[in-house]
């Protein structure tokens, strides 16, 4: 799985250069989301713009990656396509991750409040 993390405003942008998050792919998305995100701002905007399909194990990869993150640091998603956010709508999620309908959206929320 490919990532790529940036520092946009005091919040860091890790964007999912891939289609899927699936079973396929769930582990390794873990390990690289453990990686990024071991050191850096208490913000993390996850980029999901490329992400068309996310099943059961690929949200369960994402709620890791927020767990692994720990209390002192947050998990936000940005980018959501029509599939993505309707699979995070059904299961609740979108109660546990705040959800911004682009990455400007996103880093300009960070920018308003500091966090």
């Amino acid at each position: 799985m490919s990532l790529t993390s940036s520092n946009i405003d005091g919040a860091q942008i890790v964007a999912v250069n891939s289609e899927r998050i699936d079973a396929a792919m769930a582990i390794q998305f873990k390990e690289d989301m453990r990686v990024q995100t071991e050191t850096g701002p208490a913000r993390v905007i996850l980029d999901l713009s490329q992400v068309k399909f996310i099943d059961s194990s690929g949200l369960g990869a994402i709620v890791a990656a927020m767990k692994q993150l720990g209390g002192a640091r947050r998990l936000d998603l940005a980018g959501l396509t029509p599939v993505v956010e309707k699979v995070f709508r059904l299961t609740r999620m979108d109660t546990v991750f705040q959800l911004y309908a682009t990455l400007d959206e996103a880093t300009n929320a960070t920018a308003e409040t500091g966090t």
